[in-house]
């Protein structure tokens, strides 16, 4: 009797050390890091380009989809046509989903006291879960800002913050392929469709979920500045088909997904994944990257900067990284620039897999991590990831 309940005891312990590696990993993706430096940053802002089209995109403080925000920024300013702005109600670091804190470069107040004349409004997914109260400053600005002659590109589940305008009222609209519905039920009044990446009606634009921010921009991008550009774009970042990509499957992620994900929690190695940031990265690669991986439940996913402190992207942008180089715990780091590290930056990961990406293969970003996800913990979850990410 007494073996049995030992037995019992010990088979429970095990299943208990079992499930708390299995949902570590799923509590880690719900997680937003939190910015806790100072807010009194001062810094210069962007050249304004009256000559060129203007492209912002909305960002809020409290959480904004990385490769919803950062594919745009990349695709707009990549055509050298657009002068290309993240904005922001106020002049705060953004906590970026996930493992990034960026700072928009303009205010919206900045943007009115400017009188900039605004061709495009990107908005990206900027809820923490669906469902959440779009804020009145942002859909204020968007109301403001719309004139009908300009353009609106909504991206995933930047869908409700545009459908909470009222501007998409009786237009189409798509978004996430999983949030598709509780969106929809939230927001009754746009003319909710499905299959296809892109919407457009007129002026307005929108896209399926965080993967599609490329479709969505590459449709703009060759309205405004025709074809042979939008081509150069699409060589630029080897997109994976020879025009835009529109049919879409609209997949969901489903009970047999999510336990894909927790069986490779439990029963595979979860990863503390680095991120390093250095000056010029590429911000579609670093968004694609961070948005993949954290969608494959590391135990920890962050970025470092090489001294702790800022950085700026390829175009700009100033990236501020959420971990602390001098005390990670990183078993691999992600590097993207072409310049390798030097044998001391590699001493400041000890204990870290160094994972390098090959500039000179032509691959599409999104592809090549989806190819490495799959490799690490088979077809299955890799679908997974594909799922989550809305590439489907």
């Amino acid at each position: 009797m007494k073996r049995t309940a030992l037995a019992i005891v010990s088979l429970l312990l095990i299943c208990l050390a079992v499930f708390s590696r299995a949902i570590k990993p799923a509590l880690e993706f719900t997680r937003w890091p939190v910015y806790t430096g100072t807010t009194d940053l001062t810094y210069p802002m962007p050249v304004y380009d009256a000559a060129k089209k203007t492209v912002v995109i909305i960002a809020d403080k409290d959480g904004t989809e990385i490769f919803d925000m950062l594919a745009p920024y990349y695709l707009f300013n990549n055509t050298g046509m657009a002068n290309v702005y993240i904005v922001a109600e106020k002049r705060e670091p953004i906590i970026v989903r996930k493992g990034l804190f960026a700072l928009p470069q303009f205010t919206f107040s900045q943007i009115d006291s400017m009188a900039i004349n605004i061709d495009v409004i990107v908005v990206p997914n900027q809820s923490v879960m669906v469902g959440m109260k779009q804020k009145r400053a942002t859909i204020n600005f968007i109301k403001e800002h719309y004139t009908g002659l300009n353009r609106i590109l909504s991206v995933c589940d930047g869908s409700a913050t545009v459908a909470a305008t009222g501007i998409y009222d009786g237009k189409p609209l798509t978004t996430h392929s999983s949030d598709y519905e509780p969106i929809k039920k939230q927001y009754g009044r746009p003319a909710w469709v499905q299959g296809v990446r892109v919407t457009q009606s007129s002026n307005l634009f929108s896209t399926a979920g965080v993967a599609n921010a490329t479709e969505g921009s590459l449709t703009v991008i060759r309205e405004l500045f025709g074809d042979s550009v939008m081509r150069a774009v699409q060589a630029d970042i080897h997109y994976p088909a020879k025009d835009i990509r529109n049919d879409h499957q609209n997949q969901v992620v489903t009970g047999d997904a999510i336990f894909i994900a927790v069986k490779k929690g439990a029963f595979k190695s979860n990863e503390k994944i680095g991120v390093l940031l250095k000056d010029s990265i590429n911000e579609l690669h670093l968004a694609a990257i961070l948005d993949s991986y954290t969608r494959s439940f590391p135990s920890s996913i962050e970025t470092f900067s090489l001294d702790n402190t800022a950085i700026k992207s390829k175009y700009g942008l100033t990236l501020l990284p959420t971990g602390n180089i001098t005390a990670n715990e990183c078993t691999e780091v992600h590097i993207l620039n072409s310049i390798a590290p030097s044998k001391a930056e590699e001493g400041l990961f000890p204990s870290a897999k160094l994972i390098r990406y090959d500039i000179s293969k032509e691959q599409y970003i999104i592809d090549a991590c989806l190819e490495r996800i799959e490799v690490l913990y088979g077809k299955e979850f890799a679908y997974t990831v594909k799922l989550m990410l809305d590439y489907n």
